[in-house]
């Protein structure tokens, strides 16, 4: 069954947990949506999984606009949100609902995804009024890495938190039908949730979500930097790859690679044609 902003509340309503991660091409979506994933986030952090950024914040719209196409050719039951990059809703309203509607026209994504609080509850407003549903993003927003100085946990102050639930019920009311929260105390997270009537999809924010986010390479052991405190990994494919890469090179070297289960074959009367022709 496709998932869509009815189902993903109707989930947080009964209890159910929303699952969702990341991708960014075509092959990686089509595996996570037949696991049955109820969401798939097509996020700016492909600056740096995948095309080496040491942030998010060089991201471009065409960059967003490709790897979302790609996801949603890939995918048929989960519910596609693609990020808006750095600088494609700041800058005004206007700007927020064409990029935004890029995405869903171009890239097919179900919705968009930006960061900010209260002040991007206009651009909130104005792109869900033109029919584009918007997931927000409070907490530790990585377009902002160079105004927090850093990859630092929000919310741990008397003043962060009480803002930080204010910009949850802003951004609500601004008509978002979704809010990813990172990098903040789980307590804190907790509170949200309980006084949102929207789903919240934590990362870095405890088990009181509605559903949980992690990237795709971090969750399947696929990077080798820093793993963030609350990456959990569930499988280690990196390792799996190293073997297989090393047994191809070993087999090609020692010639066992092509065996003759992979190669095709000519009758020889057709050579002994082709001697003849020479």
């Amino acid at each position: 069954m496709k998932n869509t902003v009815s189902t993903l509340l109707e989930q947080k309503l009964s209890g159910d947990k929303i699952t969702m991660l990341t991708a960014y091409d075509y092959t990686t979506a089509r595996i996570i949506d037949e696991c049955g994933v109820n969401a798939i986030l097509v996020g700016d952090s492909l600056g740096m999984v995948m095309l080496g950024y040491e942030n998010t914040l060089p991201v471009t719209m065409e960059d967003m606009i490709h790897h979302t196409a790609a996801v949603v050719r890939g995918t048929k039951n989960a519910f596609v949100v693609a990020d808006m990059p750095f600088m494609s809703y700041q800058t005004s309203v206007y700007d927020a609902v064409l990029n935004a509607g890029r995405l869903i026209k171009e890239g097919g994504a179900n919705a968009v995804k930006l960061e900010g609080g209260a002040e991007v509850c206009e651009q909130i407003n104005a792109i869900v009024s033109a029919s584009v549903p918007v997931v927000a993003h409070l907490g530790l927003t990585p377009q902002s890495v160079n105004a927090f100085g850093g990859f630092k946990v929000q919310g741990k102050s008397a003043d962060k938190a009480k803002k930080i639930i204010e910009d949850a019920l802003k951004i609500q009311d601004a008509g978002a039908c979704a809010v990813v929260l990172e990098g903040i105390p789980a307590k804190l997270a907790q509170i949200i949730t309980d006084r949102l009537a929207i789903p919240t999809i934590g990362i870095g924010a405890g088990n009181g979500c509605d559903g949980q986010v992690l990237v795709y390479q971090d969750m399947l052991g696929l990077t080798t930097d820093h793993i963030p405190k609350f990456v959990k990994q569930f499988a280690h494919v990196r390792k799996e790859m190293e073997n297989g890469i090393k047994e191809y090179i070993r087999e090609t070297k020692s010639g066992e690679f092509p065996s003759e289960e992979h190669t095709y074959s000519i009758p020889d009367e057709v050579l002994a044609q082709i001697d003849l022709e020479e």
